[in-house]
C-alpha cells in the first residue's frame, strides 16, 4: 500500500513537470506576431512609421505667383463664355457676308448683328476688369483667329479701329495682341481646357485646325 502511494505521487510529479515544460513551449494568450529583418546577425523587429509632415510658410514671391495664378484662371473662368459666344456670332458674320457683294449691304447687315452683340453683352462686359477684358482681348482671338484691331477694323473701319486702339494703350492694353498657346498663353490655354471639361464644350479651336 505504501509502495502504491508512492508511485503516485512519483506519476503525479512527472505529470506536472510534462504540463509546464509544454506550458512553456505553447504560445501564450497574449502572443503577437510580427515582420522581422536580419540585419548584421540580429533579428530585427521591421515597422511601417507613420509619416511625418512638415509645413512651412510660404514666402512672398511664392505667394504673389499663387495669387497671380488665382487672378488669371478666375479671369478666364468668367471670361471664356462671353467669348465663345462673341467668336461664334463673328464666325457666323464673317460666312454671311460672303454673299454679300455691296457695301452698302455689308453695312446694314453689320449694324444688325452690331445691335444683337450689344444687347447681349453690354451689361455684363460693363462689369468686366481691365485685367478680365484684356484676357477677353486674348479668348476673342482664339476663337476667331483675329485679333480684335482686325475685327473691329473690318466691321467698323480703320479710323475707328485706330482709335480703340489708342483707348486700349492708355489701359496699359493692345487690340492686337496675338494669341499662343504654345509659348506667352500657355496658362489660358491649360485653362481653357479645363473649362471645357468642366461644362463639356468642344473645342472649337482644334476643330478649325483639323
Amino acid at each position: 500500500m505504501k509502495t502504491a502511494f508512492l508511485y503516485s505521487c512519483l506519476f503525479s510529479a512527472l505529470l506536472l513537470c510534462h504540463l509546464r515544460g509544454a506550458a512553456q513551449i505553447l504560445p501564450t494568450a497574449d502572443t503577437t506576431l510580427h515582420e522581422a529583418v536580419i540585419y548584421n546577425g540580429d533579428t530585427i523587429e521591421a515597422k511601417t512609421l507613420s509619416p511625418v509632415y512638415f509645413f512651412s510658410k510660404l514666402t512672398e514671391a511664392q505667394m504673389s505667383a499663387a495669387a497671380k495664378y488665382n487672378r488669371l484662371r478666375n479671369a478666364v473662368y468668367v471670361t471664356y463664355p462671353y467669348a465663345r459666344r462673341a467668336g461664334a456670332v463673328m464666325n457666323d458674320i464673317n460666312s454671311k457676308m460672303a454673299s454679300f457683294t455691296g457695301k452698302d449691304d455689308r453695312k446694314k447687315y453689320i449694324k444688325s448683328r452690331e445691335a444683337e452683340l450689344k444687347k447681349e453683352f453690354t451689361d455684363p462686359l460693363t462689369n468686366l476688369s481691365v485685367y478680365q477684358g484684356k484676357v477677353l482681348m486674348k479668348l476673342i482671338n482664339r476663337e476667331t483667329g483675329n485679333n480684335c484691331y482686325e475685327i473691329i477694323k473690318e466691321y467698323r473701319g480703320g479710323v475707328t479701329a485706330r482709335v480703340y486702339q489708342t483707348v486700349a494703350f492708355f489701359f496699359n492694353s493692345n487690340l492686337k495682341q496675338p494669341y499662343d498657346p504654345e509659348k506667352d498663353d500657355i496658362a489660358i490655354e491649360k485653362f481653357v481646357m479645363e473649362v471645357q471639361r468642366m461644362y463639356g464644350y468642344s473645342d472649337t479651336r482644334r476643330l478649325k485646325l483639323m
